[in-house]
């Protein structure tokens, strides 16, 4: 009982979930909603047009939980096969199984399966821990079990951020579903053999990062000197149509990054203004 109770109540490491995830070709992304919280950013979300929505009002009510304060974290892997994640935070566990089962779903020991929005969006779920859920939307009603199984290999770095995202090669090949005004960055970072983008609190602004490990050095080089120069072409673009970098817009963002090479890394950084995120959130960010 006693081992039961410690398992139950100790924190796994982001690490140790990361070797659970079906990592390849996927978009895996972290937020620390914890953190976020502490430091005001998530309160502008909790304000934004996504709350206001009907279908998440009645999720709430149904379940008695809301997302903006009883969420700490999310690791999520968004693969060809569907998405799965790791939510740590404060779950009403009988809620969840009554939601599930009032929806035309099951719940078979510990593992729920329902119908999501779509026929192919199948969701299931089971708690890992009491204060940790596993869960995956596939076309396998099954597809949760994937993250019971541990990939074998050496811990995976993890960045120091509140918020990362580890983006594969195939999705910076392809761009598909990123903003029109990042595919040209895309575009120069084809080669790497990772991305890793952070972002996190800089005094009273946020910062991103950029992490690109190359094959070899002359690779870092030559990704940081095309980096530059999309950077430079997008300020050129911008005075060429008379318009001025702004603060609140994308393309103001992305006319700001600096970039250096060092051994086979390349780095980036991109300082982000409170009042670009207030725009993104309230959905008149520029694209």
């Amino acid at each position: 009982v006693g081992r039961v109770i410690w398992y139950r109540s100790r924190t796994i490491a982001t690490a140790k979930l990361l070797k659970r995830l079906p990592a390849e070709n996927a978009l895996v992304v972290y937020i620390d909603f914890a953190a976020l919280r502490r430091g005001g950013i998530l309160q502008l979300l909790a304000g934004s047009k996504a709350t206001e929505d009907p279908d998440y009002q009645s999720f709430v009510r149904k379940i008695d939980f809301d997302a903006w304060q009883d969420l700490d974290s999310a690791l999520v892997a968004i693969a060809p096969t569907g998405k799965y994640m790791f939510v740590s935070g404060r779950f009403d566990w009988q809620s969840l199984r009554s939601y599930a089962i009032s929806d035309g779903g099951n719940c078979s020991y510990a593992i729920c399966r329902m119908a999501g929005s779509t026929p192919e969006r199948r969701i299931s779920f089971f708690p890992v821990q009491s204060k940790l859920m596993a869960l995956a939307i596939s076309t396998d009603q099954t597809a949760v079990l994937e993250l019971q199984n541990v990939r074998p290999g050496p811990d995976p770095e993890v960045p120091d951020a509140p918020i990362w995202l580890s983006i594969p090669a195939a999705v910076l090949k392809s761009s598909e579903g990123l903003p029109s005004g990042t595919r040209m960055f895309a575009h120069s970072m084809e080669q790497a053999e990772n991305v890793k983008l952070m972002f996190a609190p800089e005094g009273d602004r946020l910062a991103a990062r950029l992490e690109v490990r190359c094959r070899n050095d002359q690779d870092a080089v030559e990704v940081a000197a095309r980096l530059a120069s999309t950077t430079v072409t997008l300020r050129q673009m911008m005075e060429r149509e008379h318009q001025k970098p702004g603060p609140a817009d994308l393309a103001g963002v992305l006319a700001s990054g600096a970039f250096r090479s060092q051994g086979r890394n390349v780095f980036g950084y991109w300082p982000i203004e409170r009042a670009f995120v207030e725009s993104l959130l309230s959905g008149s960010g520029g694209g």
